[in-house]
Formats: C-alpha cells, sequence, structure tokens
C-alpha cells in the first residue's frame, strides 16, 4: 500500500480508527482510493468542478492552505461520494485532528485563512457558454418572429389598400368614342390588345379623345399622330402602328406608360 511520505502521524496515546486502517490521515486515504481506482487528480477536478490545487492540499490534509473547516468539510464529503467512500468516517477522522494541526476547533472559522471561503464554486466556461448561447437563440427567434408578424401585417394593409384603389370593372367604366372600333382608311391607325382589363387614355393630335376609362376587349382606333397615350398597366397591353408592333417597354415606370406616339 502506498504511503504519502508528507502524511501527519496523530501522536499521543490516542489510537487511529479501525475505520480506515492504517491510513491516519482522510486525505491520504482518499488518496490511496483514487490512486486503486486508477484515476488521475486532474479527471477528480473535472467531475468535482474543483481546482486541482484544492484537491492537493486536501490529499496533503494541508489545513492551513484551504478555507474554513466547515468547507474542508464539505470538499471532503464531495470526494468521498465521488469515489464511493464513507464519508462519515473521513468527517470523524479530520475531527480529531483537525485542533492538532491548526489549534482551531473543528467548528471554528478561521477569520484569518491564507485562502479566503471561496462560497459557491462557479460553472465552468462550456456551462456558461451554452448558457449565453441559448439565450442569444432565443433573441434572435424572437426577433425573427417579430420581424416576419410585421412584414405580414404591411403585406396585408398593402391588399387592402389595392383591393380599395382598383375600382370593379363595370360597363359603365368604359368610354370609347363612336369611331373607336370601326376601321377607317383615313390618318392613322392603332390597335391595341388586352391581356387584363386596365385603363387606358388617348388623344390624337387634333385634340380628338379617341378612347377613355377601363378596357378589356381589342380596339382599333383611326386618328392623326402624333398620338398622346396613358397606360395605368402596360404589361396588360400589346400596341401596333399602322399594323408595326410597338414595344412599350422604354416608356414603361412602376408598371405604367405615358407617352406620344408618332408614325
Amino acid at each position: 500500500m502506498e504511503i504519502n511520505p508528507n502524511s501527519h502521524q496523530p501522536t499521543g496515546s490516542t489510537s487511529p480508527s479501525s475505520t480506515l486502517g492504517n491510513i491516519q490521515r482522510p486525505g491520504e486515504y482518499l488518496r490511496q482510493i483514487r490512486i486503486a481506482q486508477k484515476k488521475e487528480l486532474e479527471e477528480i477536478a473535472n467531475v468535482l468542478n474543483m481546482p486541482v490545487k484544492t484537491l492537493t492540499a486536501l490529499e496533503q490534509d494541508d489545513y492551513k492552505s484551504l478555507p474554513e473547516a466547515t468547507f474542508i468539510k464539505g470538499y471532503y464529503r464531495a470526494y468521498a461520494k465521488c469515489l464511493n467512500a464513507d464519508a462519515s468516517v473521513i468527517i470523524q477522522r479530520f475531527d480529531e485532528i483537525y485542533a492538532n494541526d491548526t489549534g482551531l476547533k473543528a467548528n471554528h472559522a478561521l477569520n484569518n485563512s491564507p485562502i479566503k471561503i471561496m462560497g459557491k464554486l462557479s460553472g465552468s466556461k462550456s456551462v456558461r457558454n451554452r448558457k449565453w448561447l441559448k439565450r442569444l437563440s432565443i433573441l434572435v427567434a424572437v426577433l425573427v418572429l417579430g420581424w416576419l408578424a410585421v412584414m405580414a401585417v404591411q403585406n396585408w394593409t398593402s391588399s387592402q389598400k389595392d383591393e380599395v384603389d382598383v375600382p370593379k370593372v363595370t360597363n359603365s367604366d368604359v368610354e370609347i368614342l363612336p369611331m373607336g372600333n370601326t376601321v377607317t382608311t383615313s390618318g392613322d391607325q392603332l390597335v391595341l390588345g388586352f391581356s387584363r382589363p386596365t385603363s387606358v387614355h388617348i388623344v390624337d393630335a387634333t385634340g380628338k379623345v379617341l378612347a377613355t376609362g377601363r378596357q378589356s376587349s381589342t380596339l382599333t382606333l383611326s386618328g392623326e399622330s402624333p398620338f398622346q397615350i396613358r397606360l395605368d398597366d402596360a404589361t396588360a397591353v400589346s400596341l401596333s402602328l399602322n399594323q408595326e408592333q410597338i414595344s412599350l417597354s422604354p416608356y414603361t415606370v412602376n408598371g405604367k406608360a405615358e407617352f406620344r406616339l408618332s408614325r
């Protein structure tokens, strides 16, 4: 059995407790159990979330380098539990030798201890990182949900506005001059085709209004060029002048087109 050369042997006539066998001190007893279980000190430190130097002081029974007795007992209990050892006999032995080592009772607070009371051990860095990551994830999720809610409200408001702004197509909305659908051989000829209803306004060079209002069927118009043309939805209209197809894309801005057209 390995014996710590730094362990202190009790003095006087008091015989050691038979529970710990020949190991006279609790720290040495725990060290022997750890070695028998083939566990490294760093492994125990990670499990208990305790500094290696604190465990080293415990195994060496160096009480003057540790906090007050109450905390030392807590460390011994945690260490014994980690090694599946009986903590009660360890605490009993500690109470017997603590006064001899420090000159103080085991229930006395070491006000002048070289190491101050450690209090609650803080969590490991990885645990703290996981907590912050979880909080950050929740914050991002809340922001995304808020943004989606705002976008949904804006889209709904926009659709409602469009429904209000776009009037229903009725026969009274379409105003075509009597000559609008009649093909004549004089002047210039405009032909408009529609993929969906839209409003138009067409005036020729003489100031004559050839067509105005919403329209959904093909228009064949005659007049003097240049023509002043306005289309509320140019993408829904095809236009030809004197049988020559006219591209509306150069005149289209935000879907609307307003321009002068001459032969």
